[in-house]
């Protein structure tokens, strides 16, 4: 594990697993899917194309402080369009760079066809980066003591 590796070994480490709902979902079922997956963001998909994201964070500021109705109100007004998102031979270092500079929390990887590979969340990023930093400190305790072969 190295930040320089790509985010699809990542994806491969944590699994693949999408979860997504249509544009025109009502908002309580998306907060409901949310709730029993417990991820706090899902893709938006329509048919095969990915058109948006939904996050509690929209939720808490588009219905919750608008005084809207999550039951009346359909994911696509909510949502955000057209999310950032980076391909699988992006490196978990730039992955972090490009979460970071747009303050978002959760990052689609896209293929090279447009369809979607997985999603990333800034945990999955933190975790995979402090497993790398712990291993290459733990290669360098074994090189310093002089044991090369563990």
């Amino acid at each position: 594990m190295k930040v320089l590796d790509h985010v699809s070994m990542l994806l491969r480490d944590k699994g693949t697993d999408i979860y997504s709902v249509p544009p025109d979902a009502s908002v309580y079922s998306a907060i409901e899917l949310m709730a029993d997956k417990r991820v706090g963001a899902l893709l938006v998909i329509d048919g095969d194309r990915l058109v948006g994201i939904i996050s509690e964070r929209d939720y808490a500021r588009k219905i919750i402080l608008q005084g809207r109705s999550s039951t009346d109100t359909f994911v696509r007004e909510i949502m955000t369009p057209s999310p950032i998102s980076v391909g699988c031979d992006t490196t978990v270092d730039e992955a972090m760079r490009v979460m970071t500079e747009n303050r978002i929390r959760h990052l689609p990887v896209l293929r090279k066809d447009g369809s979607v590979a997985g999603v990333m969340s800034i945990g999955d990023l933190v975790k995979w980066i402090v497993t790398s930093q712990d291993e290459a400190i733990a290669h360098l305790e074994h090189y310093i003591a002089g044991d090369l072969y563990h």
